[in-house]
């Protein structure tokens, strides 16, 4: 097969910064061979992605050249529109949604891994792995992922949900935090619980994880039952946290996250359905 052909088989996915470029009806999917060509965008770099049955999905970087909800048409009069990947959670099918994020961290560490953090020097791409070396200092950088854990309490037919202050909308949901140096994601748990809300947990299990591409997370979900302590929210990282039985509950995040399958997981229990998770 020859390099043309090749590239005519490729799937290509166009990202500006944290944007990726849609379908005018908001939906996200990779672009063929001939629609990027229709397209003429200005691309700055092209990265591999995987193969996907005989096809190899290519990531074309754009740079920061366009803004969120900007629209920009082809050569045929197609309308695309550039929008954030939060806009594809529940529109798009976990596997295309996995596949955008993946994208996304791709194209990002290539550009915050241009230049060597150590010596300054400019680095380069090894061949067989994901990774940039330094040839003057020999230090490799590879993609960055922040191991995080997402819990969800309960205390008999009543879960503890928290509106955090970094939401932009009224949404109640797990506590969660990033694991930090030194830390098993259980200790994370007990630790995040207690200083976010003052509680102690038992009976601690791990329910499942989601990669998280905002920017580089992998959510680590678990169910833990309420020990003791009286609520306190911080007030700096939780503005508000109640226990919610499971016909009462307020706005949750939608069931394409994880915290959001963990709760309607909850509710399914204490309804009479089959748990998925460990009581």
């Amino acid at each position: 097969m020859s390099q043309a052909a090749s590239r005519e088989q490729r799937l290509w996915i166009p990202v500006s910064g944290n944007l990726l470029l849609c379908e005018a009806s908001g939906s996200w999917r990779p672009l063929t061979s001939d629609e990027l060509t229709r397209l003429g965008l200005p691309i700055l770099q092209e990265h591999s992605l995987e193969l996907q049955g005989k096809q190899e999905i290519m990531v074309v970087d754009l740079g920061y050249r366009f803004s969120a909800k900007e629209v920009i048409e082809d050569t045929a009069g197609i309308s695309y529109l550039w929008l954030g990947l939060r806009s594809q959670l529940g529109l798009i099918d976990e596997a295309l949604f996995g596949l955008a994020g993946r994208a996304l961290q791709v194209a990002q560490w290539h550009n915050d891994h241009r230049f060597c953090g150590r010596c300054g020097g400019p680095t380069k791409e090894l061949r067989g792995e994901r990774a940039k070396m330094c040839p003057a200092c020999d230090l490799r950088f590879y993609p960055r992922l922040s191991p995080c854990v997402i819990t969800l309490v309960t205390r008999e037919n009543q879960c503890l949900l928290a509106r955090h202050a970094r939401s932009s909308q009224p949404i109640f949901t797990c506590l969660a935090g990033f694991v930090e140096v030194g830390e098993t994601p259980e200790a994370t748990v007990h630790r995040e619980v207690y200083e976010e809300v003052g509680l102690q947990l038992c009976d601690l299990r791990y329910v499942g994880s989601q990669p998280w591409p905002f920017p580089g997370q992998l959510m680590l979900g678990f169910r833990a039952q309420y020990l003791g302590g009286e609520l306190r929210v911080d007030g700096e990282e939780i503005l508000e946290a109640d226990w919610f039985p499971a016909d009462k509950l307020p706005q949750v995040p939608p069931i394409a996250t994880l915290s959001g399958q963990m709760i309607a997981n909850f509710v399914r229990q204490y309804s009479g359905g089959r748990s998925d998770y460990p009581n």
